[in-house]
């Protein structure tokens, strides 16, 4: 299992190469692997230029390692790589990536879906969205968002 929060971009590419290549000789034979890799997107009104995004060290990690460990068991994980970026990010950059490793496929989706879902509605981050007026509007939880936790119940 491997967890970062960082300021630093991400190549997914290497870090997908990495997850499977340590997955491949860890012997856990794990015959699927999923990625998933979040991108920040513009406002609905579109006057958006960037978010900053805030969050505690130490707090958050501890936080993403809980529920990181909780889906390890919950599907028979043989890996998990959750990489989330904090900071100042405009639109088109990658802020996360989730990267599942198990035995059979639904595993490695459902975990996948579970750590996404965790990581939008309850990591301990703080969103703004900055505008090109010089305006910052805080990011409010959504309806939908915390729905979407309920089918893991």
């Amino acid at each position: 299992m491997r967890i970062a929060v960082q300021t630093d971009a991400f190549d997914l590419g290497e870090e997908s190469q990495r997850f499977a290549s340590d997955v491949a000789t860890s012997g856990a034979n794990a015959g699927a692997l999923v990625t998933f890799t979040g991108v920040v997107r513009g406002s609905d009104s579109g006057d958006m230029v960037a978010m900053e995004i805030e969050h505690y060290p130490g707090m958050t990690e501890r936080a993403i390692e809980a529920i990181t460990q909780e889906a390890q068991q919950r599907w028979s994980l043989a890996d998990v790589l959750v990489i989330h970026r904090h900071g100042r990010l405009v639109p088109g950059e990658q802020i996360m990536m989730v990267a599942t490793a198990a035995r059979h496929r639904s595993d490695a989706f459902e975990a996948a879906e579970y750590l996404m879902d965790y990581l939008k509605s309850r990591a301990p981050f703080w969103k703004k969205e900055l505008t090109q007026d010089g305006t910052g509007n805080w990011v409010e939880a959504k309806d939908s968002d915390e729905e979407a936790l309920t089918r893991w119940d």
